[in-house]
């Protein structure tokens, strides 16, 4: 597959060579924040996710009567998604997004901490098309003061929240209904301060 200039070719290798690993690290429980964002949704809705990872918050999105279209870059990640929890997972980097008005939810969880900051305007603005209007967006990062790669080589964008705000702000019709902070860890088992957006397009 040829990598849109959001994608890193190095995070994307480490995805593919530890899937196996991540998936069960990670891949049993959905998210924490993954129901409260469903809830906002017309029920039934179809719900885009960008970054499936192991799949299980496709599953959840599904059992919750959605309908799912579960994406991930790494090939690997999509076919542990599939092996598990038979979501129909597919390949897709959020640079390839080319909906429009398609999906009532787009769920971003972790995963758009990776597109490089001179790429995330982009990247929004397709989300940003590809939602109804009313459609609602969730994404969380771990937020820094410049881009860098983790002690595994990752690259991730490390935003300061007021720069982050800015870059949903300069798209017009996003609406941030919330935000929230806190400090967790990852696969790297570093703490970090996180943030989470809910947004909605108006």
């Amino acid at each position: 597959m040829s990598l849109p200039p959001d994608a890193d070719p190095d995070t994307i290798a480490f995805y593919q060579a530890r899937a196996p690993h991540y998936v069960l690290r990670f891949g049993q429980a959905h998210s924490y924040q993954l129901d409260p964002f469903l809830d906002r949704l017309v029920p039934g809705g179809r719900v885009l996710e960008l970054g499936c990872g192991g799949g299980q918050d496709a599953a959840r999105i599904r059992q919750r009567g959605f309908a799912v279209d579960a994406t991930d870059a790494t090939p690997a990640m999509v076919a542990k998604a599939n092996a598990r929890w038979s979501v129909g997972a597919r390949v897709m980097a959020f640079g390839e997004l080319a909906a429009e008005a398609a999906y009532e939810g787009i769920w971003a969880h972790a995963s758009l901490l990776h597109v490089p900051r001179a790429a995330l305007g982009a990247v929004l603005a397709r989300i940003h098309h590809a939602l109804v209007p009313g459609g609602w967006h969730f994404a969380s990062f771990k937020l820094g003061k410049a881009e860098g790669r983790d002690a595994l080589g990752r690259f991730y964008n490390f935003p300061p929240e007021d720069w982050l705000i800015g870059q949903y702000a300069g798209i017009a019709g996003w609406q941030i209904a919330e935000t929230r902070q806190y400090t967790s860890g990852g696969f790297d088992n570093v703490e970090r301060d996180w943030i989470d957006l809910i947004v909605r397009k108006a």
